[in-house]
């Protein structure tokens, strides 16, 4: 009797392993953050406008990816959808415009955010109604006075389908060094143009601004990770109909506004019978056989194109089915 007790606790324990393996990783997009609060501080800085809000979106998306819990959308199909639907700098934290682009990517969420202080720590409440300045000086420094570095940013996890706000997170990054200009302490450090910077980098990084920026992005992460039980991975029920075949490629009817994207598998069928109420002529089911499978390659809005998994003979009218997992 003990015996078989513990033989259906070691089944049980089987079946809960196999249900986690299967459920899915929730899938986000990060937009870049929002740096208008702070942009006049950052050109004292850097003596330009640099897009400092693209560098923390690509910190936080390698802190995501390191960590394993999210899966985090590729920047260039992020970048190629915000493209062609206009998207511009001023709906980065708007979470209505943000979740718009965020079914189109078949995401589960998106996260937005802003940069609310990029400075050092003496306050300056009379521009942008907050923020760290560098009093001017940027790279060469403030009146040989030494101060830290201050960065403060807040993310913020939206759901896609109602724009609703799931989980927020913040973070605050200040040097432990104290210098009179940007690259105070940090050695040799350059390497910005073209308004983007490479926060990534190690030059950057041993700068005091870097030093701040690195910890602030640090403690947002792990507010960002610890909101993840709050999503929920979406299930989307994709049926369309082949529409062309050539040369080992499906297009398909449906695409981004249905739930299609890019790797999807897709199931093909063909209708062999359709059944009839013998009374009405209403169609009461159809009896339809599996001819393949595909993977999907591109996608827009309206139509998707596909690679040839398994199968053959596909044709114009076939049936195409899926759940986006």
């Amino acid at each position: 009797m003990k015996a078989k007790v513990v033989s259906l606790c070691a089944v049980l324990v089987l079946l809960c392993v196999s249900g986690q393996a299967a459920e899915r990783k929730k899938r986000v997009a990060v937009f870049d953050f929002d740096y208008s609060t702070v942009r006049t501080y950052v050109a004292g800085i850097f003596g330009t406008d640099v897009d400092v809000g693209k560098g923390i979106s690509a910190l936080l998306i390698k802190r995501l990816v390191q960590d394993g819990t999210f899966s985090v959308i590729e920047r260039a199909q992020m970048d190629k959808i915000l493209t062609e639907q206009n998207f511009s700098n001023s709906d980065r934290a708007n979470p209505n415009s943000a979740a718009k682009i965020g079914k189109l990517l078949g995401v589960d969420a998106i996260i937005v955010g802003n940069i609310t202080q990029f400075g050092n720590e003496t306050k300056n409440q009379g521009v942008g109604g907050g923020g760290g300045g560098w009093g001017g000086f940027g790279l060469g420094g403030f009146k040989h006075k030494e101060s830290k570095a201050i960065v403060t940013l807040d993310a913020r996890i939206v759901d896609i389908d109602t724009a609703e706000i799931l989980a927020v997170a913040d973070g605050k990054g200040e040097s432990s060094r104290s210098s009179t200009s940007l690259g105070g302490m940090g050695g040799n450090w350059h390497g910005f143009g073209g308004g983007t910077v490479d926060f990534g980098s190690s030059d950057f990084q041993n700068t005091i601004i870097g030093e701040a920026v690195k910890g602030a992005v640090d403690q947002m992460s792990t507010g960002v990770i610890a909101g993840a039980p709050k999503l929920s991975a979406r299930k989307i029920n994709v049926e369309g109909v082949v529409a062309f075949v050539e040369s080992g490629k499906v297009v398909l009817n449906v695409g981004a506004k249905a739930g299609v994207k890019v790797g999807d598998q897709m199931t093909i069928s063909r209708v062999s019978q359709v059944i009839k109420d013998p009374t009405t002529g209403k169609v009461l089911r159809s009896m339809a056989t599996e001819v393949g499978k595909i993977e999907i390659s591109d996608v827009d809005d309206v139509s998707a194109v596909g690679k040839i998994v398994s199968g053959a003979g596909f044709k114009v009218g076939d049936v195409v089915k899926t759940v986006t997992q």
